[in-house]
């Protein structure tokens, strides 16, 4: 697992600019964004952790790797349903996950052209696989891609984290998230990690 190479000149532009990601970097120095650098468990993680909390994905994620003798595509989408949804993984989920195996396998996706890529073509691409709306797609240009500048709008720890820190603990409207961020551009994946970190101190990784 690697930290992005941008990550020390990302977090000294941010903090110079912006006075709680400053604090921050402070309290989690030495931590950064990581990259497990296999983008199929990437995607299936960010799947399985759509709609439930950290530790209730960690807990099914730790049941579905013991359950599958590889997370392979060609495993997982030959993996009998049942013994998925025993993992603790909804019926939908399973179906989404073997859509997302048969991609992989089938090389349904343009694996060697997502470098050249933007971030709105690929998000084009991964929301063709069911199960895959833009937030899951966000997740992976920010943990697998380590794409600088994603802003998940739709994010609930975001729009927390930003709802504390910039509109004193009042809902905060994704047209003012997005203004508040155009301070942290080109970074604001590195800000998001940040906005992450103040409510969990212990890093996610997909």
């Amino acid at each position: 697992m690697t930290a992005p190479r941008y990550w020390k000149e990302a977090i000294r532009e941010l903090s110079a600019c912006d006075p709680v990601i400053k604090k921050l970097v402070a309290k989690s120095k030495g931590l950064t964004l990581r990259s497990r650098g296999d983008a199929f468990n990437t995607l299936a993680r960010s799947i399985v952790g759509q709609q439930i909390s950290v530790k209730a994905a960690q807990s099914v994620w730790d049941r579905l790797v013991v359950a599958v003798p590889e997370m392979h595509p060609e495993i997982v989408r030959k993996h009998d349903a049942d013994a998925l949804r025993a993992c603790g993984l909804s019926r939908s989920k399973v179906v989404y996950l073997h859509d997302l195996a048969h991609h992989f396998a089938e090389g349904k996706l343009s694996v060697t052209r997502w470098e050249q890529m933007t971030d709105d073509e690929l998000i084009a691409e991964l929301t063709q696989v069911r199960g895959i709306g833009r937030w899951t797609a966000e997740m992976f240009l920010i943990f697998y891609m380590t794409r600088p500048d994603v802003l998940p709008l739709d994010d609930i720890g975001v729009q927390r984290a930003m709802s504390l820190h910039y509109n004193n603990g009042k809902p905060v409207s994704k047209l003012k998230m997005t203004s508040i961020a155009k301070r942290w551009q080109p970074w604001r994946s590195v800000a998001t990690w940040y906005m992450w970190r103040s409510l969990d101190p212990v890093p996610v990784e997909y």
